[in-house]
């Protein structure tokens, strides 16, 4: 599988996209902040602007791999689990750990994404896609994260905004 370029996450659509070149090649449903976009620690909001990988966590787990601290508990998410913690946030799969590379904005004192724990990463199959819902960080299925995380190098350019992606990348994959 090719290596992506860059990604392109769209809090609007509720989508990220792949770009090998400017070329879209990846558009995969993904679900940002319940409180919208915002870069304050604390705000529980998505994180807007540039930003890269900083690290890559979780490669050769299992599907639902439950990630704590993130470190693998050991245990893979099942509904028997889930119903055993109700209310978890939960980190599965893999997570892409995000920093923010435009200082004062996303990046050093209180809009810090990578002191945020700002992840990609993957969340319970009965999670809604296409919703804002998560705590900040940006989920997706976990079958989605295990096609996207091979193709996504450390320091890969992400960028995250609230704009509605163009006609022309959300009509067509090359």
């Amino acid at each position: 599988m090719p290596t992506l370029d860059r990604l392109h996450i769209s809090i609007a659509d509720q989508r990220l996209y792949g770009f090998i070149g400017e070329h879209l090649v990846l558009r995969l449903a993904v679900s940002t902040a319940l409180n919208g976009a915002g870069e304050r620690n604390g705000s529980g909001c998505t994180p807007r602007g540039l930003h890269q990988v900083r690290a890559r966590i979780g490669e050769g787990l299992p599907s639902g791999a439950v990630l704590r601290g993130r470190r693998w508990t050991g245990e893979v998410w099942s509904a028997e689990l889930d119903a055993r913690f109700p209310g978890r946030d939960w980190i599965l799969t893999r997570i892409l750990w995000l920093s923010g590379c435009e200082p004062g904005r996303n990046r050093l004192g209180a809009v810090d994404t990578f002191r945020r724990y700002i992840y990609l990463h993957g969340t319970p199959d009965s999670e809604p896609m296409g919703v804002a819902l998560s705590h900040g960080c940006i989920r997706l299925r976990n079958a989605d994260l295990l096609t996207l995380f091979p193709r996504v190098p450390a320091h890969c350019p992400v960028m995250i905004d609230e704009a509605a992606c163009p006609d022309w990348a959300a009509a067509s994959l090359h």
